[in-house]
């Protein structure tokens, strides 16, 4: 009797847990992008440190939206930890009551035997028994049922008292759930304004001579920066899987990073309005699908995976023999520093970090410190 009562509370535990369902997963997800949201805001306080210029002021609106951006997806994930914890706590409610009545109705029919057997005093008992074996086999059967009733009473109260603490969980679950909805509209309407901001300081760039020219002379400085860190990075022996394809061979032949139009060629691009000219080290495409994967081009190592102004969230690929290619703005990275990618593997989301153009990828081709018309290297369209 007893290694069935032990069974059943085993069998109880196990249907508890998939009742409950496994959250592991939320809790790995919600970990990693509290660790993003620590790091956008480390981000936002050293651009605060910086200098007041127009590209700091367009990344620190940039930093804010990643960053509500980030808290919106926790939160996202936290409803969604929530509803799977309320459906969990939806079914056992149901469960718990079916075990409370079958409980009930066990105790009622061993208190029913033991009522009737417990009027008659232990002469009269003997008495009516024709043989003591059948006396001492019958008061032991007593005695089992006595302990065994006991077991279900405790049972019943344990299973009364899960019900309870259950049903108390299911109202607080409600109540978290109802708090991170209303957490979540106050965030976006945090980012309606940071995006409100966001287009009236472009507005103001494309608009304003002085501010458009300040703009560029702050893009050439950055890229000034960015053509000092591929010295160094050439510096930086690679070594990459053999046999592997030369770039080179590859040229007019490399798939799209991502699909979509370009908005910005390579070379010399003039102002429409204020006939300035600047110089494009590479491209902006914009891609066709919001939250757009990037992907590699060709096959490389992963050099380069960090924040740089006025590219945004940038990742560099060292494809051997001094080529490289370049993939800017993005919002998040699917790879890191040291991983080895093949062509066409995902490598971070496009965003627009550092953009002018809204929500686009820059990329670029480099051999050595030289930058390539990357429209000559990807497959004609």
């Amino acid at each position: 009797m007893k290694r069935v009562f032990l069974l059943a509370i085993a069998a109880a535990l196990l249907f508890g847990r998939a009742a409950g369902q496994d959250i592991s997963g939320f809790d790995e997800r919600l970990f990693r992008i509290r660790r993003q949201i620590e790091e956008v805001k480390g981000r936002i306080i050293e651009e605060e440190q910086k200098e007041e210029t127009i590209l700091s002021s367009l990344e620190r609106i940039l930093l804010h939206k990643s960053l509500i951006k980030t808290e919106l997806n926790l939160y996202n994930v936290q409803m969604e930890k929530t509803s799977a914890e309320l459906t969990g706590l939806r079914r056992r409610i149901p469960v718990l009551r079916d075990k409370l009545e079958r409980e009930k109705r066990s105790m009622e029919k061993t208190l029913e035997t033991l009522y009737k057997y417990g009027r008659l005093d232990f002469f009269q008992f003997f008495f009516q028994t024709n043989d003591i074996t059948d006396l001492v086999a019958e008061h032991k059967n007593l005695t089992i049922l006595a302990d065994y009733q006991e077991a279900v009473l405790r049972s019943y109260r344990a299973t009364l008292a899960e019900l309870a603490e259950t049903e108390k969980a299911l109202l607080a679950k409600t109540d978290e759930l109802g708090r991170l909805i209303e957490g979540t509209k106050g965030k976006r309407r945090e980012l309606e304004g940071e995006e409100l901001q966001h287009k009236r300081l472009i507005d103001q760039i494309h608009r304003n001579k002085a501010s458009y020219e300040q703009t560029l002379r702050e893009l050439e400085d950055r890229a000034r920066e960015l053509a000092r860190l591929m010295e160094k990075l050439q510096r930086q022996e690679i070594i990459l899987p053999t046999p592997f394809i030369p770039l080179y061979e590859r040229k007019g032949r490399l798939p799209w990073p991502v699909e979509g139009r370009v908005v910005t060629t390579f070379g010399v691009e003039k102002h429409p309005q204020f006939n300035t000219s600047t110089r494009n080290n590479g491209i902006d495409i914009a891609p066709l699908k919001k939250d757009a994967v990037v992907k590699a081009v060709h096959a490389g190592k992963v050099v380069y995976a960090d924040y740089f102004q006025g590219y945004g969230n940038l990742l560099i690929l060292d494809h051997g023999l001094s080529y490289y290619s370049l993939y800017g703005h993005c919002s998040s990275f699917l790879a890191a520093i040291g991983d080895l990618v093949e062509a066409e593997q995902p490598l971070a989301v496009a965003g627009d970090i550092g953009s002018l153009k809204g929500v686009t990828l820059y990329l670029e081709i480099r051999n050595k410190a030289k930058p390539l018309d990357p429209l000559k290297w990807l497959t004609p369209r």
